[in-house]
């Protein structure tokens, strides 16, 4: 069912996304006189279609994208029936470069509105929220096994980022710190400022959301809402905080389970605090590395920020955008060889995993705004077959006056569907592969 689930978010988000996209080119070839024969969601064979105006539109088969047939443009779909005729007025091929420009680019600003709509609406519908510096310093931080390979302590209080002052969770896990070389963490630990410098290439571990959340987190203090087994013979009742097991101070139940799994059928002593009063008990650890205690959380206090409109377009578009340089940043990793592309590049089956196997509107349309600017920025590569690979034959004709040969654009193009299918097949096995380690 959890499968069921992701695959179903992602269907939907792939078809909102492309559907956009190739009605950006629709609207624009139209608008500028050219016929469009075909508009599909989804890539055949054909589920079910009806003809409108000279155009047939349709839902195809296989839903992991979709197209738009323009009349007169050598496109994936090899069509190049038309190379020995005479162009037609209503051909792509016989409007003038600048329109042609608009047409292919139609698609990509299409995504980008999407994208800043999007971004802009949870912004001003939901505001920021998020855990406090002072927060997250009231308890220090828990180092998990990602945390405790770049250098973090758990207990350790986070000063600053980068020799600068920080005020939100989200901004120590601003992917930026870990494409950057020589990031640091000026951190408070006993009672001493030390420095973590977060090593080379750390971007390769932090690619998940898993990995994210092997990170680092806030403490979240615990108190003993039942207990059973060994606990109730130990004499620890409910409400008692468990604050120190032997010699070690521990707040988080994760610092609890770490020493419990490193003891298991061994007897500690645990220090309770019981209504301000420090009491020593000796409790005896099972083989399952349990003592018998249900515990409750104490709740962390988040702060929360409302956004009028204005803030909310700035803000929404900046997160946009930001979703753009990113990938920039991480090809340009990729290309001088910083970033592993198997741990980095995701296919239909990663894709469908970012989503989740809870079915969550709200992040269901966050990563449809990602989506929809990736989309836009993929595109926008000069690859032949690709909108961006167009829009450079076009812009070269702008600018020399010398119009490609039908011929050129015939083979660039399927050059650049070998690439892209090759592209595919790679990252459709990688995610198979990432399946099974």
């Amino acid at each position: 069912m959890d499968g069921l689930i992701m695959a179903a978010q992602m269907i939907l988000a792939l078809s909102i996304i492309v559907g956009i996209h190739e009605f950006g080119h629709l609207l624009t070839a139209k608008l500028f006189g050219m016929r469009v024969e075909k508009y599909f969601i989804g890539f055949p064979p054909k589920i079910w279609s009806f003809n409108y105006k000279g155009t047939e539109y349709g839902l195809g088969s296989i839903p992991l994208g979709g197209f738009v047939k323009i009349s007169g443009i050598i496109d994936e779909s090899m069509d190049t029936s038309h190379i020995n005729k005479e162009p037609e007025s209503w051909e792509f091929r016989s409007k003038p470069a600048w329109q042609r420009l608009v047409v292919m680019l139609g698609g990509i600003i299409f995504n980008v509105i999407t994208g800043l709509i999007i971004f802009t609406m949870i912004t001003f519908n939901n505001g920021e929220t998020y855990l406090s510096k002072d927060e997250i310093n009231k308890n220090g931080i828990l180092a998990l096994e990602l945390g405790l390979e770049a250098g973090f302590k758990t207990g350790d209080k986070i000063l600053l980022i980068n020799d600068k002052e920080w005020e939100r969770d989200a901004e120590l896990f601003d992917p930026n710190l870990f494409f950057d070389d020589n990031s640091t963490f000026t951190v408070l630990r006993d009672n001493q400022e030390f420095k973590i410098t977060i090593p080379d290439n750390f971007i390769n571990k932090m690619n998940s959301r898993e990995a994210m959340s092997s990170f680092i987190k806030a403490r979240t203090p615990f108190s003993i809402d039942s207990v059973y087994s060994n606990a109730l013979k130990a004499g620890l009742t409910k409400g008692d905080k468990i604050i120190k097991v032997d010699e070690t101070f521990i707040i988080d139940l994760y610092e609890l389970k770490t020493i419990l799994e490193e003891n298991k059928s061994s007897i500690i002593q645990v220090t309770i605090n019981r209504n301000n009063n420090l009491i020593d008990k000796v409790v005896e650890i099972s083989n399952d590395a349990t003592i018998g205690i249900k515990v409750l959380p104490e709740p962390l206090t988040f702060s929360q920020r409302k956004f009028n409109f204005n803030e909310s377009v700035i803000i929404g578009t900046q997160k946009a955008f930001g979703t753009v340089f990113l990938n920039i940043r991480a090809f340009g990793k990729m290309f001088s060889g910083d970033i592993d592309p198997s741990k980095n590049l995701s296919g239909p089956i990663g894709i469908a995993q970012i989503f989740g196997s809870e079915w969550d509107w709200g992040n269901f349309w966050r990563i449809v705004g990602v989506l929809s600017m990736v989309l836009a920025f993929m595109n926008l590569l000069p690859i032949p077959a690709l909108d961006g690979g167009h829009a450079t034959f076009i812009l070269y004709e702008m600018i020399s006056g010398k119009k490609p040969t039908e011929k050129f654009l015939e083979y660039s193009t399927r050059f650049g569907v070998i690439i892209l299918l090759g592209l595919m097949s790679y990252v459709i096995l990688n995610d198979i592969y990432k399946l099974f380690i």
